[in-house]
């Protein structure tokens, strides 16, 4: 069943700036091309730990530090590898029922 509220997704990086906000755009972007309503805010690790989203994205030595934070989270390896995270997040957000 589809969520009938926008997702919470954060783009998460070691220092929150720029490396999360070209994978925020890259996940907008993705989101976009799928249909799917989300926030996606950009964060660094520490700031992540106290947040409750849907969706976490970011690299492995990241994502690893905080599997735990959200019922879906994605490795990428290139922030700006949009065809490759639309497939990840189809897939992943599709296990979870929240795909029309």
């Amino acid at each position: 069943m589809a969520l009938d509220r926008q997702l919470e997704i954060l783009a998460v990086c070691g220092v929150g700036m720029g490396s999360s906000l070209m994978l925020k755009m890259t996940a907008e972007d993705a989101l976009r091309s799928i249909g799917v309503d989300a926030r996606v805010e950009n964060t660094d690790v520490s700031t992540a730990r106290g947040m409750s989203p849907d969706v976490v994205i970011g690299q492995g030595m990241h994502t690893e530090e905080i599997a735990d934070l959200a019922p879906v989270v994605i490795t990428i390896s290139d922030f700006l590898d949009k065809d490759g995270l639309e497939a990840q997040l189809r897939d992943r957000l599709g296990e979870q029922g929240w795909l029309a």
